[in-house]
């Protein structure tokens, strides 16, 4: 069972006419919806106790894995009003107080893993920062960090080479509406469905495909009823961490320094656990009977690629010029 917040045990102790020690930790709960053995879960284990070593303890970081504080709308609202810290997911995933901001996440338009996340830190990236401001004003929190979840990959019951082979075929999406676009331009029937959802929604048919990064794939097990893989590296998947603005600021100014620290280090990391890993991640799905489908074997990426950005710009008109600074950033 997880205890109670030690931020909020001082607090109590406060209004009951207490005094906070001088040396009391600032805590931090942060939720996320990743399971056992993905990159995420493992990113927000590691940051948790690299910001307790920087910080000598003075910011502790409680996980809440799994969905346990909700999903993904209800853990953001959450973070808004202040009852969680912190939490992790895709940009997209913020639109409420941006409608732009996905663009983040827009599929074809990293020229790599580096690329992407120099693109999407708030450290790196003017883009991120401007969107931040809007994010603080609207939204009362602010992204902090990124890291690196792997290229997203198509997965379905049976190969596809095409958009015409996906006629029909309904792919599990996110309920976000950029993945909505994306897997409309692919020519595929998109079906939102929440993470914890999605193995029944495959092995019932409800969803004939799905798409996800390979650690989450193999993770999640979704090779099992999609044993085939489309190595279409559709999008370049980066989370954001982002934090209430109020927690943000409570952390003193030395600490906050501390874990933009960590943050750096942790997402070069993540960079480092991909490269290691794709080779390890392909055999093992080989293994398990899994069936890759490349440009080798026929797969037409420029197609997917063409239809993929016609509909994102007919979906997101005002986008143009933000990929435009994004595709530009060396």
């Amino acid at each position: 069972m997880n205890r109670p917040s030690k931020a909020l045990l001082l607090a109590a102790a406060v209004a009951l006419g207490g005094t906070a020690p001088a040396s009391a930790e600032v805590v931090l709960r942060y939720a996320h919806v990743g399971a056992p053995g993905e990159t995420q879960t493992r990113y927000v284990e590691e940051l948790a106790e690299l910001v307790g070593a920087k910080t000598e303890g003075r910011v502790e970081i409680e996980i809440y894995p799994g969905s346990q504080l909700g999903n993904t709308q209800e853990m953001i609202d959450s973070v808004r009003n202040g009852s969680i810290a912190m939490a992790q997911h895709d940009f997209s995933s913020l639109i409420r107080f941006d409608p732009d901001i996905a663009v983040f996440n827009a599929p074809f338009i990293y020229r790599s893993p580096e690329h992407a996340m120099k693109a999407t830190s708030p450290a790196t990236s003017p883009l991120v920062e401007e969107f931040n401001e809007r994010l603080v004003e609207n939204g009362d929190m602010r992204v902090v960090a990124n890291f690196y979840r792997g290229a997203r990959q198509l997965t379905m019951s049976e190969p596809v080479k095409s958009p015409g082979d996906l006629g029909g075929k309904k792919v599990r999406v996110p309920t976000l509406e950029l993945w909505v676009s994306m897997i409309k331009g692919m020519g595929a029937i998109p079906t939102p469905i929440e993470i914890t959802e999605v193995m029944p929604a495959l092995v019932t048919g409800l969803a004939d495909g799905q798409e996800n990064p390979l650690n989450n794939i193999i993770a999640q097990k979704f090779y099992e009823p999609n044993p085939y893989i489309m190595m279409t590296s559709h999008m370049e998947s980066v989370i954001a961490v982002f934090i209430n603005e109020p927690a943000w600021q409570g952390v003193p100014e030395e600490d906050r320094a501390l874990m933009n620290e960590a943050f750096a280090e942790m997402a070069e990391r993540t960079l480092e656990w991909e490269r290691a890993a794709e080779e390890e991640n392909v055999r093992f799905l080989e293994s398990q009977g899994v069936t890759f489908v490349t440009e080798d074997d026929g797969l037409d990426l420029e197609a997917f690629r063409k239809g993929v950005n016609e509909q994102i710009l007919a979906d997101y008109p005002s986008w143009g010029p933000y990929i435009e600074r994004l595709t530009a950033m060396q």
